[in-house]
């Protein structure tokens, strides 16, 4: 009993031990930098400036099966899959398309550019840009799935319906967490809204 004890009191202080670095390296992480807009509830409106992306399109619209398959790809690419061998910054959030194939998405550094980037090893790997966009976004916690995505999903939409804001059918995922952070896990779901929808600014992130 005293040995199960210790190898628990071990493995407790292990997993405190990690996720104080997960939250410790968080403020490290260069982020995908947004305006807020206008605070409702349940939701905000959010405008982005045009951004850098590595960007690869799974074939599945399933998030578990897409965002294993695509982070790993991606990751392999910023961890020195490239031409060379080169790691590149990560960055948060990583962003997932809700299409009928997804498509996942790193940002690239804001100190790097298209021409000064390595090439990938993996031909399916593309450089995107991301336009400027006005966005409304609701955030949620825990551990993300399907299920979860599209009933904030749903959420979204009925909210946006309420408030007679019109918006366009580009929704996406956004994963602000590395798959070992436990605690405080920040998830969220957004979609473009239509170019007449403005607002005036009244916070920034």
């Amino acid at each position: 009993m005293k040995i199960i004890l210790i190898i628990l009191g071990v493995i407790l202080i292990a997993f405190s031990a990690v996720q104080l670095f997960a939250m410790s390296t968080q403020n490290d992480i260069e982020t995908y930098s947004y305006t807020v807009v206008k605070k409702y509830d349940s939701f905000e409106i959010r405008k982005y400036e045009a951004t850098l992306f590595t960007a690869v399109k799974m074939p599945s619209n399933k998030y578990n099966q897409a965002s294993r398959k695509g982070f790993s790809i991606l990751a392999g690419y910023i961890f020195g899959g490239n031409d060379r061998n080169e790691k590149i910054a990560m960055t948060s959030p990583v962003s997932m398309s809700l299409e009928d194939s997804m498509t996942m998405m790193f940002m690239v550094p804001k100190n790097l550019s298209k021409d000064s980037l390595p090439q990938p090893n993996q031909s399916q790997i593309e450089f995107k840009v991301e336009p400027a966009k006005t966005v409304a976004a609701i955030t949620f916690s825990g551990w993300a799935n399907d299920k979860r995505i599209q009933a904030h999903k749903a959420k979204l939409k009925s909210a946006l319906d309420r408030e007679g804001i019109a918006y366009t059918q580009r929704f996406s995922f956004l994963g602000y967490n590395a798959p070992y952070e436990m605690v405080n896990r920040r998830n969220e779901v957004i979609v473009e809204l239509e170019a007449k929808e403005k607002a005036a600014p009244t916070a920034a992130e």
